[in-house]
């Protein structure tokens, strides 16, 4: 059994101490290191991947509103070192991920559900966003869409940590993968991450579509980010297509005429990954062994934008609401 490791009383961590851009509601704050709860790790954080909802955390605009102050941050990488009574899935020294609101700290005390082991192999900057963007993306194409083998996958922000996650994963699934993104420089990032065909977004999209497909359409779509986005795709989906919506990052969260919806037959389904990890975990895990067979096989290897320092975590958060990242932006809490 490992030795135990001595956890110090008090910790760094970020705070959403008033809502608003996260530059401004964002401090850094020492406060108490939390003990595990029973049924808890506790895990010290190596690595925090920012995600989109951390930007809506800070602005009070997330579907989830903790109360203030608050520590954001929903998904880590690191090593557990000290386990609550009743934990026996996880041993101290265990290299792992998790899922949590609250991971933005030198410390975290995590659900041992929402925690998942890594190998060696997998380093803790790459990592730290396998947990939110990669069980998204799979949820999304292969429990919600049902994505086939040789059907066609169109995915809006293709470049981003949650789109080229999904074309990673699309082309490992044997998908025809086009990407919708905002530059030339992110269409070779969509290219790099599988895509067969890149369009940008300024182009005309569903024009497009149709000629990539030979007026087939897109069986699958995947939209993380709404407005004209979401109307191009209910013009460029397919018959019986499915339209994954993911959220709205565009800030515009779109209206449907439903009765747009039959003179295709396609089907708009919503996906918030949190409502499986609270209701259906086992499906986590998993998705979370496939993951890991996936990363170790070559099949998907996580983009990384930037790793920030933990000092910079709030420009780290305020460069991922800008839209102008490629892949991940990493905040490195520990070596």
């Amino acid at each position: 059994m490992p030795s135990p490791i001595e956890v110090p009383q008090s910790m760094r961590a970020w705070q959403v101490t008033s809502l608003g851009e996260p530059a401004e509601a964002l401090t850094q704050q020492s406060v108490p290191t939390p003990v595990p709860a029973e049924g808890e790790v506790l895990i010290r954080v190596a690595a925090v991947a920012a995600n989109f909802p951390d930007v809506l955390l800070a602005r009070g605009e997330y579907q989830v509103k903790p109360e203030l102050p608050f520590i954001p941050g929903i998904e880590c990488s690191g090593t557990v070192i000290a386990v609550g009574s009743g934990v026996s899935t996880h041993a101290v020294g265990d290299r792992v991920v998790a899922g949590k609101i609250g991971v933005l700290a030198e410390y975290a005390a995590v659900d041992a559900a929402s925690v998942h082991p890594i190998p060696d192999s997998f380093d803790f900057l790459a990592a730290s966003g396998l947990n939110i963007a990669y069980q998204t993306s799979w949820f999304a194409l292969h429990r919600r869409a049902k994505l086939q083998a040789g059907e066609w996958l169109l995915v809006h922000a293709a470049a981003g940590g949650v789109g080229a996650a999904t074309v990673q994963l699309g082309a490992a699934a044997g998908a025809r993968v086009i990407g919708v993104v905002g530059s030339e420089a992110k269409a070779e990032v969509a290219r790099a991450a599988g895509a067969e065909h890149v369009i940008l977004r300024g182009d005309d999209i569903v024009g497009e579509v149709k000629r990539i497909t030979g007026g087939h359409g897109a069986d699958v779509v995947f939209d993380p980010v709404g407005g004209a986005a979401f109307t191009a795709s209910t013009r460029a989906v397919a018959f019986e297509g499915r339209i994954v919506v993911i959220g709205f990052a565009s800030g515009e969260i779109p209206q449907l005429a439903v009765s747009h919806a039959l003179v295709k037959n396609y089907a708009v389904l919503g996906l918030y990954w949190g409502l499986y990890q609270e209701r259906l975990p086992h499906l986590v895990d998993e998705a979370h062994e496939e993951l890991i067979r996936l990363f170790e096989s070559g099949k998907i290897a996580p983009v990384i934008d930037s790793v920030v320092p933990f000092d910079d975590a709030p420009a780290a958060i305020t460069k991922l609401a800008t839209g102008t990242t490629v892949g991940r932006v990493v905040i490195q809490v520990s070596s």
